[in-house]
């Protein structure tokens, strides 16, 4: 399956205790081979409604990670659906471009693995 995001696009994941959301910064590589940035908001919500006011409230979100790389396997494994795309922060990119730097880790694990959660 191929993952048809891009960066800037607003993700919201179902799990057992509701919804969360994530925020895709960018991809490198192409199919199996792709490596997904994601930034993940810290709140859950009740239902997708609540996820999608949260957003356009304006204000804010706290993150919980603000950077995980996922091989394309382990982000395909977590279910999410595009909300929708907003321009990618500067600020955003910071531990991107601090991972790049540094070498850091991409896992192969489904997100819900990588933050504790089943």
């Amino acid at each position: 399956m191929a993952l048809g995001y891009a960066p800037g696009d607003d993700l919201v994941f179902q799990m057992e205790s509701g919804f969360g959301l994530l925020r895709v910064l960018g991809s490198e590589g192409e199919g199996r081979e792709a490596v997904w940035h994601v930034l993940v908001y810290h709140d859950f919500y009740p239902d997708v409604e609540s996820a999608e006011a949260a957003l356009a409230s304006g204000r804010p979100l706290a993150v919980r990670e603000p950077h995980i790389a996922l091989t394309a396997h382990a982000f395909e494994k977590t279910p999410a659906a595009r909300l929708l795309n907003r321009p990618v922060a500067d600020e955003e990119l910071e531990p991107l471009r601090r991972w790049r730097r540094e070498g850091g880790p991409v896992h192969d694990r489904s997100l819900l693995l990588m933050l504790g959660m089943r």
